[in-house]
């Protein structure tokens, strides 16, 4: 199904298309009894007597063709919530695979003063109608038209192109997510993220090759066991006019993840297709950044690999040197996104010296046992930059909960035969050793913060604004976080 977005000033009191109307959180009629017939207000007049008034969209049938649908709009309402109500709206429109149709949204009915209500109403509504179909042969090819009509409260060309710019950020790093691992192989990603170049962003590939003459053995060792390629990516963007330090985001690119030789089981293993959801995050942001045209220095970082069973793949017992020069023992092969990350957070922090670095990935199921599907974990050694990420999560309602690191937990992970073996064999603790882990790879005590995501990238029941499958979170968090505090 498409839809299409158009604004009208034109508004017609009789009209036999479906609208859409704001009232205020009681359902009063009054300030919109100018939008509709007289009819239509005595028929919804009678209704709202016996209609339970606790829900915020209510929908009236007035007739085969045509539907009235009141959005109730509270005081002091938060934008996130704005959003989930247009999702709401999709939800409606969606509702018994209708055929083609039409909507006028009313802009002259909103009373509440909350800035770009409609941008955010429409804006929850396009995130929610997002679907991965592209490999269904049978197309949904359904056409909504919303109109949005009226003279007030209408977004500027400026504002709608910023969220036009975060939607398509949103949705390039949930078409990554969604692809399967034979199409999105490491090799094929490199390719997409360079693709990106026509956006405006300078994109660097490291091939093997030129990963083996850095010494980043960490990330080489994890993809060693596959016929693609091992890849490390710079994305950058440079909109602010000073040559200030850099923002810097790196994200965990597993395109597959089998476990390798502590191979995991069979059940659900088709679903680490998306264990490079933390790359995907940080391609999608970039990709948003450029075509906003934001006002600052960013660089995204990537590494790409596929964690396959070969003859050539690491064992368990191997100790491989970091690009950082520390060592590291291969306890389990399954724990290898904190290798790829290892290599990829001192990279970052000695080429670039960017003012944080913030990395996302998928790294643990312990997080998913600690905070399920409604918190990512969030670690790091930077209170100011936590606050900050927490209260953006708030805002976007892509929440996060800050999790411990200590020095005591590092003897979980120092090993006797090299620096540190990679998982914490004792037991326990897994997200926050694994945090503990990316935490010795910082050099220059650059601030840091390690975002898991793994109970959030992807949701099998889907969520407030989003229908099941790839979420995108991370991405209009992490937006809001350079819009608040450092464009």
């Amino acid at each position: 199904m498409s839809i299409k977005i158009s604004f009208k000033k034109n508004i017609s009191k009789e009209n036999s298309t479906n609208t859409v109307l704001f009232t205020d959180e009681k359902f009063n009629l009054n300030p919109i009894k100018k939008y509709i017939s007289n009819s239509e207000f005595s028929y919804i007049s009678d209704l709202l007597k016996t209609i339970d008034r606790d829900k915020k969209l209510l929908v009236f049938e007035l007739s085969s063709k045509k539907k009235i649908v009141l959005v109730s709009i509270k005081k002091n309402i938060k934008n996130s919530e704005i959003e989930n109500l247009g999702a709401e709206l999709y939800n409606l429109i969606n509702y018994g695979k209708n055929k083609n149709s039409e909507y006028l949204i009313n802009s002259n009915s909103i009373l509440s003063s909350q800035k770009n209500l409609i941008s955010f109403f429409l804006h929850g509504l396009k995130l929610k109608s997002y679907e991965f179909k592209k490999y269904v042969s049978k197309k949904d090819k359904r056409i909504i038209t919303i109109s949005i009509i009226g003279n007030k409260n209408i977004p500027s060309l400026k504002e709608q192109l910023k969220f036009k710019a975060l939607e398509e950020g949103t949705f390039y790093t949930r078409d990554l997510v969604s692809e399967p691992g034979n199409v999105l192989h490491p090799d094929e990603y490199a390719k997409r993220i360079k693709s990106l170049s026509k956006d405006g962003l300078k994109v660097n590939i490291y091939d093997k090759k030129r990963l083996k003459k850095l010494g980043m053995n960490a990330l080489l060792g994890v993809g060693q066991g596959s016929v693609r390629g091992s890849y490390l990516v710079t994305i950058e963007w440079n909109g602010a006019k000073n040559k200030t330090k850099p923002l810097a985001f790196i994200g965990k690119g597993v395109c597959f993840d089998t476990g390798g030789y502590s191979l995991k089981p069979a059940k659900f293993m088709e679903d680490m297709t998306y264990d490079m959801a933390g790359s995907a995050v940080v391609v999608g942001l970039m990709k948003n950044l450029a075509l906003r045209k934001a006002k600052i220095n960013a660089v995204g970082v990537v590494g790409l690999v596929e964690n396959m069973v070969s003859g050539n793949a690491q064992r368990p017992g191997d100790i491989v040197k970091s690009y950082s020069g520390k060592t590291i023992e291969i306890l389990n092969t399954d724990a290898e996104g904190r290798l790829v990350l290892a290599d990829a957070i001192t990279f970052t922090e000695k080429k670039f010296k960017p003012k944080f670095m913030i990395d996302l990935a998928t790294l643990t199921g312990a997080i998913i046992v600690s905070l399920g599907s409604e918190y990512a974990g969030l670690f790091s050694n930077d209170n100011r930059l936590s606050k900050q990420l927490i209260e953006v999560g708030e805002k976007v309602e892509e929440k996060l909960w800050r999790m411990p690191l200590h020095k005591n937990y590092d003897k979980l992970i120092n090993s006797k035969n090299a620096d540190m073996q990679n998982i914490n064999y004792v037991g326990g603790a897994g997200s926050t050793t694994a945090a503990q882990f990316l935490q010795r790879f910082i050099l220059n005590k650059t601030p840091w913060a390690h975002l898991d995501i793994a109970g959030m990238a992807f949701s099998k029941y889907g969520g407030a604004l989003n229908s099941g499958g790839a979420t995108g979170y991370g991405v209009r968090l992490l937006n809001q976080l350079i819009q608040d505090y450092y464009e």
